[in-house]
């Protein structure tokens, strides 16, 4: 158990947790889990353009609260501590927990779909645990393929559901979530995207934004 800091030897209390909800990053991090919980609830009601939005602006919100952090002046450690528990559990909705459910509910929660979805969660949890202790390999490599990665392709591959086919696609995204999962675990090497990255992936997410908002209008049509 951790003891309180004092002054003097008079303990002092910590400040509340809606203290830290305040802070314009973690504001910024919330803003993306409304976007993972609405997504996840669309992939459950099978409205899955609607699902691919939501999951495209948590991925926003995610990249955006570091750039804001980043460029803050005058916050405090302790906030910066108390964000990146905040960001780094947000992530495990984000990049665990929806890839997980858009695959169950596209399986119609057939009991096929359960070690798949598992696998997916499992894989978030232990890369994310990895980072969370070890960091960055070097500057700003990671060990296996960050989780935002994920998301970028997922929802890529799901624009093109409506051309494949049901049939095709189910094991195609299957094995895909599979082997993303896989690439989270491996040894391998991968860059953090920074600078334009930034802004070639806000483009992608207005585009792919776009699109499925059309395929939306299209389903309601």
């Amino acid at each position: 158990m951790k003891s309180m800091p004092a002054v003097n030897n008079v303990p002092v209390e910590p400040p509340t947790i809606l203290f830290f909800a305040k802070d314009l990053p973690n504001i910024c991090s919330l803003a993306g889990l409304f976007c993972a919980v609405l997504a996840i609830y669309f992939a459950i009601l099978g409205l899955f353009p609607a699902a691919m939005i939501g999951l495209l602006w948590a991925v926003f919100f995610d990249w955006a609260d570091g750039v804001i952090a980043r460029n803050m002046k005058g916050r405090t450690e302790k906030q910066g501590m108390f964000g990146a528990q905040v960001d780094s559990l947000i992530d495990i909705i984000t990049y665990g927990i929806c890839p997980a459910v858009v695959l169950l509910s596209y399986g119609n929660f057939s009991p096929w779909f359960i070690p798949g979805a598992f696998v997916i969660v499992a894989a978030g949890v232990l890369r994310l645990s990895y980072f969370n202790v070890f960091g960055f390999v070097g500057e700003s490599t990671y060990q296996g393929l960050a989780l935002d990665n994920n998301v970028l392709i997922l929802v890529f591959i799901f624009a093109f559901e409506g051309l494949i086919g049901t049939a095709i696609f189910t094991p195609l995204l299957y094995i895909t979530l599979l082997l993303l999962a896989a690439l989270n675990v491996a040894p391998i090497k991968t860059p953090k995207l920074l600078g334009g990255w930034y802004y070639g992936i806000a483009a992608y997410i207005v585009i792919l934004t776009l699109i499925y908002g059309w395929q939306l209008m299209h389903i309601k049509g």
